[in-house]
């Protein structure tokens, strides 16, 4: 199916927005914790389960619900996730009590994980094979500029309008986005692959896919622990007017932004030796926050430092999973990469109830070296994945 390039390009800036409406749902509750807390009276770790929860969603929906929808058309499925998402995000502005809000993450975060895993497949059909890596580059920074731009200005709008302003906001783009890809997506994309059983079980089973999963949950769950205690540590710890911790997400997002192109450059080649050194790195800068985050100008320096490191490794991680794939279950890839996004996010679910837990137990400012540790896992599971590989690469020869 060949599209002029203008077309193909309107079509991406489509997936581009729902993009942004995503990214910008998903952590938006990260900005607006102590607001929603305070609204509806409860603890700032019950608040915190919205994260969680979400999390939660994107885990258990990615897979299974990409396994059951593979017959259906790729742009009414898209049309379906968008109209879910209004109606998840709507439900949220409307909620009067945390059970109903709850509920409304969770509808959100079904449509993300399915979103997630189509969207980078239509992506990729749209264009050449030569402009493809380029298609899914352009479709995710629709969540790169989420991260730096919509939750620290859906926070500001929180702290104006009340925290469920930020929730109207992104059903306002959700809407702008089924426009998009009503109009600008085109019709006839193939359906979804349907990968054989025997091969979602050799994937589900295999050691190595098994360990970089691990790796994911690990490595990128660990900034969460923190992450999702962001605003009330900044306030109550750091000594931050609350109108200050949206402009500290802004730099925060930045720093993401930068991140993220470095690290997707650091694992071009080699993935596991750079991921080595970006988690060891990751788990010193976040043990450092321990002592930096009492004193303003320590904190935000280090703050820039975190998030240059949380999202660094993400590139990496997805590339080399699906390097396993190729390797050990070829016919699975997709399911690969929607297994990942689980695990991503099944970090964030463990990071996030973890913060909590330690919140409450310990107090704020420890969640900084409970998410080192939790990174320090990592660390050491790459290295042991960093050995596996090198043992493989000296058996090659042999082998041929």
């Amino acid at each position: 199916m060949s599209l002029d390039k203008k077309r193909s390009t309107l079509a991406l800036l489509a997936l581009a927005i729902s993009a942004f409406a995503i990214g910008t749902t998903e952590f938006i509750s990260v900005g607006l914790l102590p607001l929603i807390a305070d609204d509806l009276n409860i603890s700032v770790t019950t608040a915190g389960l919205t994260v969680t929860l979400y999390a939660l969603g994107v885990t258990f929906g990615a897979p299974v619900l990409t396994s059951l929808t593979t017959r259906v058309s790729r742009k009414t499925l898209l049309l379906v996730l968008m109209l879910v998402f209004i109606a998840g995000n709507s439900l949220a502005a409307a909620a009067g009590g945390i059970g109903v809000l709850l509920a409304a993450r969770v509808i959100s975060a079904l449509s993300h994980g399915l979103f997630m895993s189509i969207a980078s497949t239509i992506a990729a059909d749209l264009v050449p094979e030569d402009r493809r890596a380029s298609a899914i580059s352009m479709m995710f920074t629709g969540l790169t500029v989420a991260t730096v731009t919509g939750v620290p200005i859906g926070t500001f709008l929180g702290q104006q309008l009340g925290w469920r302003a930020a929730f109207i906001a992104i059903v306002a783009i959700g809407i702008l986005a089924l426009i998009a890809n009503l109009i600008l997506v085109p019709s006839g994309l193939r359906k979804g692959t349907r990968t054989p059983l025997r091969e979602q079980i050799k994937l589900v089973t295999n050691g190595r896919l098994l360990l970089a999963f691990a790796i994911t949950a690990l490595g990128y769950g660990g900034t969460f622990v923190v992450f999702t205690y962001l605003s009330p540590l900044l306030h109550e710890i750091s000594g931050f007017q609350e109108k200050t911790v949206a402009l500290i997400l802004l730099v925060y997002g930045i720093a993401i932004a930068i991140g993220n192109v470095i690290g997707g450059k650091a694992a071009n080649r080699r993935p596991v030796n750079a991921l080595f050194y970006m988690f060891a790195l990751q788990a010193v800068v976040l043990l450092i926050f321990t002592f930096t985050a009492p004193f303003k100008p320590a904190a935000l320096i280090t703050i820039f430092f975190m998030g240059l490191l949380a999202f660094m490794n993400v590139p990496g991680l997805q590339v080399y999973v699906v390097m396993l794939a190729d390797r050990f279950a070829p016919s699975a890839r997709d399911v690969a990469s929607a297994v990942n996004i689980a695990a991503f996010n099944a970090g964030i679910a463990i990071g996030a109830y973890l913060g909590g837990l330690v919140t409450d137990h310990m107090g704020l400012i420890h969640t900084a070296w409970v998410g080192a540790v939790m990174v320090f896992g990592a660390v050491l599971l790459t290295s042991w994945s960093r050995t596996l590989e090198n043992k493989d690469e000296r058996a090659l020869p042999k082998a041929a």
